[in-house]
């Protein structure tokens, strides 16, 4: 049996999965709240008691830089040892990933119903790129030319936020002052979401009715009060924080496929695209992505695509531990 992980900030999903059995089929599977937990190891051993027999071994995409099979998580207050999460899981090897690494492992799993195309462009052999948002900001390259890609992580999300217009050179000032150092991901994450609409709030941009302001200030996840309100109308500052959200979303998918030369395709995952792929579809966010100066014609032909399946994570990590042959002891 096999153990696979996607650990997040908010949540972490864990499956078992049969030996030479499909990393979409998992035997067992449960999504735990991540902070209920103080550790990976107990959140696994919570998931355990339900399983059928134990696991040989383990793949773990968590959200965080792994070095040497460590990762202290980023938006969680876990220190993540892989050889120690084996022990106390019975001695089993134990792989920790980053999870955009798994993510990009999960997209040669996915199929054409499991993507929607925002800028259609023509695929050529060459790399990829991954951007995800959600709890915080992922973003991976996938290398190669044929057939397949070799996935590396990355740390981009944390690299300093560049403005492109005066709405956005307002934002970054008002963050500085607010943070002290502004990264992609300040604003590129469920927080960030809510950190727009209350820059949006501090310089009097757009109606907000009163009822909304009351409920947004007291809400457990403005995030998604702002997302709502975008879709449905009912706010018009909810509608300015998603376009400028996107806007800046876009510019940096559009960075990345720059940056990785990513001609093979540019995917867009992370829980909140799906989300706000309404507001997606209006053009607002391809353009930003294609908006390049003198590149903006090379851009332009580099497929863009938003990741509808949530479980690409899981997936990847599945996919990993499957193809991992088994430790075996020396004869």
């Amino acid at each position: 049996m096999i153990l696979a992980g996607d650990i997040g900030g908010t949540k972490t999903h864990l499956a078992l999965f049969e030996e030479g059995g499909s990393a979409r089929r998992p035997r067992l599977d449960r999504k735990l709240p991540s902070r209920e937990f103080p550790s990976l190891i107990e959140a696994a051993r919570s998931f355990l008691r339900d399983a059928p027999e134990p696991p040989t071994r383990a793949v773990f995409g968590i959200a965080g830089p792994v070095v040497d099979n460590r990762c202290e998580a980023t938006n969680l207050p876990w220190h993540v040892d892989g050889d120690k999460v084996g022990a106390a899981l019975g001695g089993i090897e134990v792989a920790l990933m980053n999870d955009l690494e798994t993510t990009a492992h999960g997209l040669e799993l996915l199929g054409p119903r499991d993507l929607e195309t925002l800028n259609p462009g023509t695929a050529r052999p060459g790399n990829r790129a991954l951007i995800a948002a959600g709890t915080g900001l992922g973003e991976a390259f996938l290398l190669g030319g044929g057939r397949r890609w070799r996935p590396s992580a990355s740390e981009g999300g944390h690299s300093d936020f560049a403005p492109r217009n005066p709405l956005e050179d307002e934002l970054n000032l008002w963050l500085r002052a607010k943070h002290g150092r502004v990264s992609y991901e300040r604003i590129l994450s469920g927080r960030g979401l809510a950190e727009v609409y209350r820059f949006l709030a501090a310089t009097r941009r757009g109606d907000e009715p009163e009822a909304f302001a009351r409920a947004f200030a007291g809400a457990e996840d403005p995030a998604a009060m702002v997302t709502a309100a975008a879709l449905d109308g009912s706010c018009e500052r909810a509608r300015l924080a998603a376009e400028t959200f996107l806007g800046v979303y876009g510019a940096e998918a559009g960075n990345l496929a720059l940056k990785f030369f990513a001609v093979g395709g540019v995917f867009v995952g992370g829980g909140i695209a799906p989300k706000m792929l309404p507001l997606m579809r209006d053009g607002g966010f391809a353009r930003a992505f294609c908006d390049k100066g003198r590149l903006s014609a090379l851009v332009r032909d580099i497929p863009m695509s938003v990741v509808l399946d949530a479980q690409t994570a899981l997936w990847g990590a599945a996919a990993v531990a499957l193809a991992t042959p088994a430790h075996k002891e020396p004869a």
